[in-house]
């Protein structure tokens, strides 16, 4: 099927198309797919890089309702993840590395919730945020690995728990070392201690007597990766009814940075 780009900033190239293509689910079933795929692919990312709401898409796009169906449909089946998963691995390889990382660090970052409402809402009373927390697991390299959203009034160390759990049991045989802050001493290490033998978790903490910014060893890699994701509006705010959805919508954004790692535009 032919494709007529939009020339949005935000829209893959030929060959980023040509890396997450093949990744599409495709069903077999039901009527033939008429929609452009490329297309929507765009204009999901189109929302998340600009942070529109997904009836002010533009006209180059698909309907706005068929791109969201599509976002959704995914999402339940756990489409994004699965091709983060592989971009992931695909970068690692890329640089030299290892498919599956060795060590990692986990972090968590509160984010306003808006008025349209949904599930999992509360305040993080020591940043004093009322709305959602994200807790994500990257590797040395900053790459997405993991992406969890609760309310805002999961503590850390509960949060990064559920993360863990949800992960497949093949991923630590390898991962050995994990970086976390002051927020996850307690029940997190504790846990870990007692389910994930081999995993030791480094809690890196700043001075006492440091004033202003300081660079934490290790921890910078994730502070970075969530000052990357914060390049996409849409997550600037959670606006997503749904966990899952703001998680997926974390997991676009990874992959779109993914996408330029593995085929630059420039």
């Amino acid at each position: 099927m032919s494709h007529k780009t939009s020339g949005y900033a935000s829209d893959v190239t030929d060959a980023q198309w040509a890396v997450i293509e093949p990744l599409i689910p495709v069903h077999v079933w039901g009527r033939p797919r008429k929609l452009n795929m490329r297309s929507v692919v765009n204009g999901i990312f189109y929302v998340t890089k600009t942070g529109c709401q997904w009836e002010m898409l533009p006209k180059e796009y698909p309907n706005h309702n068929s791109v969201y169906y599509h976002f959704q449909r995914w999402s339940q089946v756990g489409t994004w993840e699965r091709i983060n998963a592989v971009l992931r691995e695909r970068v690692r390889v890329a640089a030299g590395r290892e498919a599956q990382p060795s060590a990692g660090s986990v972090d968590s970052q509160s984010v306003k919730t808006t008025q349209v409402g949904g599930e999992a809402r509360g305040v993080d009373g020591n940043k004093k945020v009322k709305g959602r927390k994200r807790h994500i697991l990257v590797d040395t390299m900053g790459n997405l690995v993991k992406a969890l959203v609760t309310a805002a009034n999961c503590a850390d160390g509960k949060g990064a728990i559920k993360l863990l759990e949800q992960l497949p049991k093949a991923f630590f045989k390898r991962l050995r070392r994990l970086w976390a802050d002051g927020g996850y001493r307690g029940e997190f290490v504790d846990w870990v201690g007692k389910h994930l033998k081999k995993l030791v978790v480094d809690i890196t903490l700043r001075s006492d007597d440091q004033k202003g910014f300081e660079v934490i060893p290790w921890r910078w890699v994730v502070e970075r990766t969530f000052a990357w994701l914060g390049t996409f509006r849409r997550l600037s705010k959670d606006y997503e009814v749904t966990c899952s959805s703001s998680e997926s919508m974390i997991y676009v954004a990874s992959i779109h940075l993914l996408l330029r790692r593995l085929a630059p535009t420039v």
